[in-house]
């Protein structure tokens, strides 16, 4: 019997960094790249937040009480836990934003930085989640140069043993249709 090994065969198909924002499938492989944005690694975002000051946002959504669920059940919200020090700016990552979330959004990038459009920020969400390419994308747009892409999110964090804390959402009116 011959056994063929092909080495080739199987081809990784990368992600093409697209053009415009994603806007389903969140939780799917995300490009390597974000133009104009420096990909990092927790290593990097925690030198960046001890050395420089850098604003760590947290991008991930906040669990929202089922809409089935009868007004005499009780529901407690899911405990939150982030990067400590992190300001988490929950569902500002979505592809399409209400004009009262990216107002939440921009005010609280502007309030962090205190206008300084050179001032670092770094966006997180999870392994494979294009809600902090979105955001960190959008914040280019706003005219931030110095911006960069935690893209193995909090696992990554994790992994490194780096500390956690409880996080709540950050002060404001934003959508909550979704």
């Amino acid at each position: 019997m011959t056994l063929l090994l092909c080495l080739g065969c199987f081809s990784v198909m990368a992600v093409e960094e697209p053009a415009e924002y994603r806007m389903e499938r969140y939780d799917d492989e995300v490009p390597d790249t974000l133009s104009g944005a420096v990909r990092i690694s927790a290593v990097e975002a925690l030198e960046l937040q001890q050395d420089k000051g850098a604003v760590i946002v947290d991008v991930i959504p906040e669990h929202r009480q089922p809409e089935e669920l009868p007004e005499d059940q009780l529901w407690l919200p899911v405990p939150h836990e982030g990067v400590a020090g992190a300001v988490w700016l929950p569902d500002v990552g979505y592809g399409l934003l209400s004009v009262v979330t990216e107002t939440y959004f921009r005010t609280h990038l502007e309030k962090l930085t205190e206008g300084d459009l050179k001032h670092a920020l770094v966006f997180y969400c999870r392994t494979n989640c294009w809600m902090s390419w979105n955001a960190a994308k959008r914040a280019l747009e706003y005219g931030y140069s110095s911006v960069f892409w935690l893209a193995e999110g909090i696992e990554d964090w994790k992994f490194e043993g780096y500390e956690l804390e409880m996080l709540e959402p950050a002060e404001g009116k934003r959508q909550t249709d979704r």
